[in-house]
């Protein structure tokens, strides 16, 4: 911008304040710092807005901790942390946490409030297979190791099958 440029800018901007009504007329300085606090003044707003949108963390909730439960299929193995209640020797109740580590040999009742797993594993060479509800409270959570390649929904002839599976690559 030129010299002159600059002078017929500074006299519109006069000239257009001149126009309004004194009501509306105000500082220049007054206009931005009362632009200032408004947005300081809606950010504040709007970060409140988001706090209470967002609640709190809190400790880890079933459905935090455990994964995607469309991604258990039959021939993944899978990790069942079960939530086990006991009584010690003076009849006070301690819980702890019990892992079952083995693979799904079937899916059934989809996602149902009463939808199960049915997974074995070999311990100490005598198979032992577990039925878990998946919407139980008493779960812990599952975590998916690795998927096999399975062409059956139901792998129950994995019972008394000598072969290995094949893994599925990703």
């Amino acid at each position: 911008m030129t010299d002159e440029d600059k002078k017929t800018a500074a006299e519109d901007k006069t000239e257009s304040a001149a126009d309004q009504p004194k009501e509306e007329q105000k500082p220049v300085e007054e206009d931005k710092k009362a632009e200032s606090t408004e947005t300081e003044l809606a950010e504040s707003k709007s970060e409140a807005e988001e706090k209470k949108a967002e609640p709190e963390p809190k400790a880890e909730t079933k459905k935090e901790a455990e994964i995607d439960l469309s991604e258990i299929k039959p021939g993944s193995v899978v990790r069942v942390h079960q939530k086990i209640k006991e009584k010690n020797a003076k009849g006070e109740e301690k819980e702890r946490i019990q892992v079952f580590e083995g693979t799904v040999l079937s899916r059934k009742h989809g996602s149902e409030p009463g939808a199960t797993i049915t997974v074995r594993k070999i311990s100490e060479g005598i198979g032992v297979e577990k039925i878990f509800p998946l919407h139980s409270p008493n779960i812990a959570k599952i975590e998916v190791i690795k998927q096999f390649k399975v062409k059956r929904s139901k792998l129950f002839f994995l019972r008394n099958y000598k072969k290995r599976l094949k893994e599925l690559k990703k």
